[in-house]
Parts: C-alpha cells; sequence; structure tokens
C-alpha cells in the first residue's frame, strides 16, 4: 500500500454531484483531503482526462471469489450480497479481509423461502445443502436468530409464485412473512423482499418490508402501487438488467460485445451474458422502465443492482452488468448524475455503510477512475482507467492482465 498518494487533474464526482478538478489526497488506504495543497511526499497519479468516482456498489448480487474479483476490475468495489450459503459466505469473507484485488461484500445469507419455493426450482443439481425454513410464525424467531448467528446484515424474503420464472412453486404465507419482518426488525435487521409482481409487491409493501430487490414486471404501475412504496418508505433495487434478460431484450449481449467488456469476462460468462430468460413477454420491459420512471418522481430511492449470479443466470455478468444498469436507469429518465448516486451514495446511506459511497475526507478510498465524463455521458464509466480499494491501486491493468 502506498503511504500517501494524490489523484490529480480528473474531474472529481463525490458520489453527489461534481466538483470539478480538484485533487483527492489518500493517505493509509483513507481519503485525506478533497482539494487543497500536495504534500512533497506523495505519489501524484495523472488525472487528466478522465473522471474519479467513489467505487461502485451494486445493491443486489449473488456472489463468490472468482465473482468479487471481477467485479472490482470494473470499478465496483463493494456488493451486497442478497441470498448466499452461509457454508461458502463465511470463508469468503474472511478471504475478503485480507485481500485487495476482490470486492468487499455484504450478504443476507440465506433468505427465508418456503420448503421447494424459489429459487429451488433454478437450483437443482447445485449441490445445495438443506436450506433452513420456517414454515409457520412459531419458527421464525429461531430462523432469524440463526441468521444473525450466520453474520447476515440483513434479512432477504422471497415473495415468489414462479409465474415469470419458469413454472409454480410454493409461495411464503402472509403471516410467516409479517412474523420475520417483525422479528428482524426488533433485532435491528433490514428487511429486503424479492417480489416480481405487482401482488408480491402489495404483501411485501402490506407485510412492512424496507426494500424491494426487484421491481414487478408482470403489468403496468397503478397510481395507487407507486403511492403506497413511497409513503412507506420503502427503496426499490429494480434490477432492470435482469429484468431485460426476464423479458428477452438484448442489453446483456450489447454489452457482451463491448470491447471494454470482452477483456475482462471469461468466455463461458460472455456466452451467459448474451443469453436471456425470456420467460415473460418482451413488451413488460417498457412497464418497468415506465415505473422506475413513476417511483423517481414520487420521491422513492431507486438504487442500482443487477441480481448477477452464478453461471445460469443468464443476461448478467458481475462487474459488468452495473454498468448497464446504470444506461437503463438513464433510459428509464434519470440523468446521469442520479445514476451515478444510485450506485454510490445512495446505495451506501440505504444500508448504512457510513464509511464508503462518497469522496470525502474520512472515508475508506475505495475510488474508481474512468476516462471521459460519466455525469454527461453514462457509458463513460465502462472505460475503466485504474482502480482502488481501501487505497491499493488493482496490481495490474486489468484489460491487459486478461486479454
Amino acid at each position: 500500500m502506498d503511504e500517501s498518494f494524490v489523484i490529480s487533474g480528473a474531474q472529481v464526482f463525490d458520489g453527489e454531484k461534481s466538483r470539478g478538478r480538484v485533487d483527492v489526497r489518500v493517505v493509509r488506504g483513507v481519503i485525506a483531503a478533497v482539494g487543497g495543497p500536495r504534500h512533497p511526499d506523495d505519489q501524484v497519479i495523472d488525472g487528466v482526462g478522465a473522471t474519479l468516482l467513489p467505487g461502485l456498489i451494486d445493491a443486489h448480487t449473488h456472489t463468490d471469489e472468482a465473482s468479487l474479483r471481477q467485479a472490482l476490475t470494473f470499478g465496483v468495489t463493494t456488493e451486497l450480497d442478497l441470498l448466499s450459503m452461509a457454508e461458502q459466505m463465511g470463508p469468503l469473507r474472511r478471504t475478503v479481509a485480507r485481500s485487495f484485488d476482490l470486492a468487499d461484500v455484504r450478504s443476507a445469507s440465506v433468505g427465508l423461502t418456503p420448503a421447494d419455493g424459489h429459487p429451488h426450482q433454478l437450483r437443482k443439481g447445485q449441490g445445495d445443502p438443506a436450506w433452513p425454513t420456517a414454515g409457520s410464525v412459531q419458527e421464525v424467531p429461531g430462523f432469524v436468530a440463526d441468521r444473525i448467528a450466520e453474520g447476515a446484515d440483513y434479512l432477504k424474503v422471497l415473495i415468489e409464485d414462479g409465474q415469470l420464472l419458469g413454472g409454480p412453486v410454493p409461495v411464503l404465507a402472509q403471516d410467516v412473512l409479517e412474523a420475520a419482518v417483525r422479528e428482524a426488525h426488533a433485532n435491528g435487521l433490514k428487511v429486503l423482499a424479492h417480489a416480481l409482481t405487482i401482488e408480491a409487491t402489495e404483501r411485501a409493501v402490506d407485510a412492512g418490508v424496507d426494500a424491494l430487490t426487484h421491481l414487478f414486471v408482470d403489468a403496468p404501475h397503478t397510481p395507487r402501487i407507486v403511492s403506497r412504496i413511497a409513503e412507506a418508505g420503502v427503496f426499490v433495487i429494480p434490477t432492470l438488467s435482469t429484468l431485460a434478460s426476464i423479458t428477452g431484450q438484448g442489453t446483456g449481449a450489447e454489452l457482451a460485445a463491448d470491447s471494454r467488456v470482452r477483456p475482462k469476462v471469461p468466455p463461458v460468462w460472455l456466452e451467459s451474458l448474451a443469453e436471456t430468460w425470456h420467460t415473460a413477454p418482451e413488451p413488460n420491459f417498457a412497464f418497468a422502465l415506465a415505473t422506475v420512471a413513476a417511483l423517481r418522481t414520487a420521491g422513492v430511492d431507486v438504487l442500482a443492482g443487477t441480481d448477477a449470479a452464478h453461471l445460469g443466470a443468464p443476461g448478467t455478468a458481475h462487474g459488468a452488468s452495473l454498468h448497464s444498469e446504470l444506461g437503463l436507469l438513464v433510459r428509464a429518465g434519470f440523468t446521469p448524475v442520479q445514476a451515478l448516486n444510485a450506485a454510490t451514495a445512495l446505495v451506501a446511506r440505504r444500508f448504512e455503510l457510513a464509511d464508503r459511497g462518497r469522496v470525502e475526507p474520512g472515508l475508506r478510498a475505495d475510488l474508481v477512475l474512468v476516462d471521459g465524463d460519466p455525469t454527461e455521458k453514462i457509458d463513460d464509466t465502462l472505460s475503466v482507467r485504474a482502480v482502488w480499494r481501501q487505497g491499493v491501486r488493482l496490481a495490474v491493468d486489468p484489460v491487459a492482465a486478461t486479454a
């Protein structure tokens, strides 16, 4: 780790707004100053022609070591895992704590779903251990306590009947859902709900969840559902990248063909990225874009997340897809600055990650330097020049290393 360095000549987006061209000084992995004089011993890093951003945060993934390594090459310095096996996530988090070539990670551990409920229909042959569940209100406290013991940072609940994902599955009972929300809140955990239909979204809001980890894509929004989400203070991670895949859009294929993506992503992942689920009608994607616009107008916090998962989840890839997500938010009516905020400071605030997400003195030096100006042209985020996690620069140029 360099003791101190200065990134000079770059435009700085601090997570909320552009600061213009100011020097950013890093000392021992922490942002020491934004603007102000240089110190004689500082290494100077040329940022001319580039924009310095906070490290990007993907608010919805399912991850592993290889995925976190790939994410970091795209400037994604933190992934929020929203369902994983504790047997894999525990050791992974210990590895991340000592490895600066991986993105950082937070996790929900195992989500609450009925026996044989979603996503079991998608995970056949994955060799999962038996998933814990709560089949009654009485079993909920034990389920939540076990997740806390595993180190869960928040609780995931899955409200899914399978109609948009390949076939019917058992659905979580409402009394169990509501009990899970109460128990999690009593223990200081946020509750994030998987919901892909308006009906499931209504159930989630009724139960008092804190966030929706997808956006409904079965029908157009109504003023009622938008106002209910807004009035409840629920934040939304629409995962437009995954909704595009579910509705057969070509956004993943476009990303896989990008020369800034191909050298960093293994061929098998490029193939998966170029495929789609296509389990819902193509016109439904327009519903999702319109709903995102309506939520933004209503004052709902919309966060950038992709649902990038392991192979077998077509249409997304770790790291790369977050850049596509930003473009899709702009397509839904966000300004580039609003989209960047949705992947930096806003995610950090809603998930209470007080040490990251902004370029401010005292915070972790999780930073990404990109060529161009993504506050004007969001696509420039993919032109990654350099990445730092806690002040440690990715050891090699990520494009050259995997070309």
